[in-house]
């Protein structure tokens, strides 16, 4: 019965915050980071928690940084959920969204103008280009939150990660972030319509720096980050089966 407030609700918010900022993208204007729009994706995401009933609580908070300083931001994925969550709390920022959300009418121009850098991940090739562009905007200041895995996972099991934000955050030479989500599935799992109130946790996990790294390190980073996050999940009672990699990268 939620899903039938939760869902016109987001239709809702995207019509009254997505159609200003396609108008003005349209003009050229520039939406700047402070405005009401530009905090677009926050405002969306409040509503759309309190719509769902979601008490969201952020943990170990002192991690995540100030507006002023670039981060990368590495979460496990399991829900649409601890995506609204991250909207709610990181400073300026962008999230790396599969393309096809672009394609989505009015939120797709809206959320490249304001919250998203979309990515192909089906070619390795733009994939990495649009992992260059990324790291050039972090450079001026604004901070990325990415989802390694890929895709949404049906258990809080950590599944391996794909290399390239790892690539990212050494190009842009920024800190990494290790974000777990918890009770994000519990809200709204994978491939289910319902939506269920309840309690979901962020918990932001000492940062690791890439100050000086370089592409050669880009694994050890990448296990680095997977290593932090499986053990956080391990004191949950979530077993580490997985490896941090694909076997084919």
């Amino acid at each position: 019965m939620r899903a039938l407030i939760v869902y016109p609700t987001m239709v809702l918010m995207t019509i009254v915050l997505g159609v200003p900022i396609v108008v003005l993208s349209l003009f050229g204007v520039h939406i700047a980071p402070d405005s009401v729009l530009g905090r677009a994706p926050r405002i969306w995401s409040k509503v759309v928690l309190w719509a769902s009933a979601v008490r969201l609580t952020v943990r170990n908070p002192e991690h995540i940084g100030s507006p002023n300083e670039a981060r990368m931001y590495v979460s496990n994925h399991v829900s649409w959920f601890e995506i609204f969550g991250l909207a709610c709390v990181l400073p300026h920022y962008r999230f790396v969204a599969k393309k096809e959300l672009a394609s989505i009418p009015v939120f797709g121009r809206a959320a490249k103008e304001v919250a998203a850098i979309f990515i192909d991940r089906k070619n390795r090739k733009a994939a990495f280009q649009t992992y260059a562009e990324a790291a050039e905007q972090i450079k001026r200041g604004v901070s990325v939150a990415v989802f390694p895995e890929g895709t949404r996972g049906r258990s809080y099991t950590l599944r391996p990660f794909k290399k390239g934000p790892f690539v990212l955050a050494i190009a842009a030479q920024v800190p990494v972030v290790p974000v777990v989500s918890w009770g994000t599935r519990e809200v709204q799992g994978k491939g289910r319509l319902a939506i269920h109130g309840g309690s979901c946790e962020l918990t932001f996990l000492e940062p690791i720096a890439t100050t000086g790294l370089t592409y050669d390190d880009r694994d050890a980073l990448l296990r680095a980050v997977w290593e932090r996050i499986a053990q956080a999940l391990v004191e949950k009672g979530v077993p580490a089966t997985g490896a941090p990699m694909e076997s084919a990268a």
